[in-house]
């Protein structure tokens, strides 16, 4: 019996014991958000002994597909409109805690589905996180088994968790961005503490990342070449992210005497002191290559039946010879950067947000100078919540973005008997000189559970690119289903 068939068969295993003893439950023990991050309604409890650490524990599961069809209005030699499905699920179990220690796992599973005589490994574009890429070429294997969480949590201090192993690190460079089938997780050590009054802090040294289509873990800022590895698509092995800097290869950092194995370190902060003003800082620093830093306020006035609050980006970003090493643009390129070898740079952003009742309007501005490319391909995007929509990177240098974005029935719960629905609109003003072209992004997406069975929802996005690059408007169409027990 293979591998993929006895996961499957673990899967299956669990649906039927967690449905059993669940069954009566009235709360979802956990559920699903809107941005994919996991609310968890029923913890373990604490217990006396060791050995009820893993009696009291907890199974989280998941099935879910999700189907991908990428349609480009004109195709050629290097685009060809395909659909990619992928089926699996993931299966979680927490321990209860005992003398304020408790552990965390995860088991992912993914298999795709595509034509590749039709659809050329190459060619795929979101549809491509499914699988993974690497392992394909070298290996024909299409589908991913992988342990995605494992780590010790210790609370024994106030208001304070100390998490080590691989794990899900959400800050604002770092996120899970569990949108395709299996989560983006670190290796890593981090700590959260909310002993400050009003004040949340967190902490994080990351010193392997692994990639939602990765089945290894892999260097947070190194894109692996032929000298990395000898297989076939070493790229592929590496960090490999759309936004990830691929000037910064293997045999350029060996070749300026940089470990090729450097860490992140993250350090995140949100204060709410202030009645109605919230502040929110950010800082991140891969030695000797790169760090930046991000001050954000927003600010909240509440009138008659409804609130506006505008909100300001700041970001600076602090090259310590990445640039020199790499070059001024994350795809490798310097043709129109002022210096074509530094990675200082800066952004700011600017948005004003309406809620009335279930409607939210949010119109954000971000301009990133002319200076070099922001570099953050850890799945936390610089101009999210102003400028950020599906699929779009629009923070390289001189890049100037404006966003109008609905939403309708929002919640914290994760549970949207209301279909939840979001409409945008993403004017890009690109530079030419840098070979960026100007683009108009058209997003709808809805997401809904069933009114009879809550615990299975579906999500449909899309997304429409009008560009002034010829050949190059497209259709994304993402269709997903998950069922949580």
């Amino acid at each position: 019996m293979n591998k993929s068939i006895k996961f499957i068969t673990f899967i299956a295993s669990a649906v039927c014991f967690a449905s059993t003893v669940y069954a009566d439950d009235d709360v979802s023990k956990y559920t699903l958000k809107t941005n994919y991050q996991l609310v968890f309604n029923k913890t373990p409890k604490s217990v006396d002994n060791f050995s009820d650490m893993f009696k009291n524990g907890m199974f989280y599961g998941r099935l879910r597909s999700n189907t991908f069809y990428f349609k480009w209005d004109k195709e050629n030699s290097s685009q060809d409109s395909h659909t990619i499905s992928g089926l699996g699920g993931s299966l979680l179990y927490k321990s209860a805690n005992f003398s304020g220690f408790d552990f965390h796992t995860g088991l992912y599973f993914s298999k795709a589905f595509f034509d590749q005589n039709s659809s050329p490994v190459n060619r795929l574009k979101a549809g491509k996180d499914v699988f993974s890429r690497y392992d394909y070429t070298n290996t024909g294997n299409k589908s991913m088994a992988v342990l995605g969480e494992a780590y010790v949590s210790y609370k024994g201090f106030a208001k304070t968790d100390i998490k080590l192993g691989r794990q899900l690190v959400e800050t604002f460079y770092t996120k899970s961005n569990d949108t395709k089938m299996i989560p983006n997780t670190f290796d890593a050590i981090v700590l959260e503490s909310k002993a400050i009054s009003d004040t949340n802090i967190k902490l994080a040294y990351l010193a392997k990342q692994k990639l939602r289509d990765h089945t290894q873990s892999h260097s947070v800022l190194m894109y692996a070449d032929a000298n990395a590895f000898s297989s076939l698509n070493p790229s592929w092995n590496g960090n490999d992210d759309s936004a990830m800097h691929k000037g910064l290869t293997y045999t350029a950092l060996k070749a300026a005497g940089k470990d090729t194995d450097s860490p992140l370190i993250v350090f995140d902060f949100q204060n709410k002191s202030i009645d109605n003003l919230k502040v929110d800082a950010a800082f991140y620093t891969v030695p000797e290559l790169l760090s930046e830093a991000m001050l954000e306020l927003n600010y909240k006035v509440k009138l008659a039946g409804f609130s506006i609050s505008p909100g300001v980006r700041y970001i600076k970003q602090f090259d310590d010879d990445a640039g020199k090493i790499g070059g001024a643009a994350y795809d490798g390129t310097t043709d129109g950067y002022k210096d074509p070898f530094s990675l200082d740079s800066q952004m700011i952003a600017a948005r004003i947000v309406g809620t009335y009742d279930i409607y939210k309007l949010n119109i954000g501005y971000s301009k990133v100078f002319d200076e070099a490319d922001l570099i953050t391909p850890w799945r936390g995007f610089p101009t999210s919540g102003y400028t950020r929509s599906m699929a779009r990177y629009n923070w390289m240098a001189n890049t100037k973005s404006y966003r109008m974005e609905l939403t309708m029935n929002s919640n914290k719960k994760g549970i949207y008997k209301d279909m939840f629905i979001q409409a945008s609109i993403l004017h890009t003003d690109a530079d030419e000189n840098k070979g960026k072209y100007d683009e108009n992004y058209y997003y709808l997406g809805f997401v809904q559970n069933l009114e009879d069975m809550q615990d299975l929802q579906w999500r449909l996005r899309l997304g429409y690119a009008d560009t002034k690059k010829t050949d190059a408007d497209s259709l994304d169409a993402r269709f997903e289903i998950n069922y949580l027990f």
